[in-house]
């Protein structure tokens, strides 16, 4: 069954929130890319959710212009995965896909709609 850790941001706010989902409650985020939305109300926070990227479980990250959720190599100039090129370069670095499976460790969001309650917030912080 699929484990998730969810990262919330509240971009008004400024502060996020760390979920983790397990069997049931990760089952409806399974297939969803990055760059969708869907509704929060499945997790048990109030608003909309925006999927923004992730990482699997040996930390590759997920990158949205490759498709499927398989490893990759692929062919990048700058963005997520890649540090320090200089202009020009290009550099064939190990990917994940936009999709998200089994395999997927972390998950990072940004909260679109409502806004995080001051219970979730302090709960995190203790």
């Amino acid at each position: 069954m699929p484990a998730f850790k969810l990262v919330i941001s509240d971009p008004k706010s400024g502060k996020s929130i760390s979920r983790e989902l397990k069997d049931q409650l990760a089952q409806p985020l399974l297939g969803l890319k990055i760059g969708d939305i869907f509704d929060a109300e499945v997790i048990g926070i109030p608003g909309k959710i925006k999927i923004t990227g992730g990482s699997d479980k040996a930390g590759f990250p997920m990158r949205a212009d490759v498709l499927g959720g398989v490893k990759k190599y692929a062919l990048i100039s700058k963005g997520t995965g890649l540090r320090k090129v200089s202009k020009g370069e290009r550099r064939r670095k190990l990917v994940r896909g936009n999709t998200i499976t089994d395999e997927i460790y972390q998950i990072n969001a940004v909260l679109v709609e409502g806004k995080l309650v001051k219970e979730e917030v302090q709960q995190q912080a203790s």
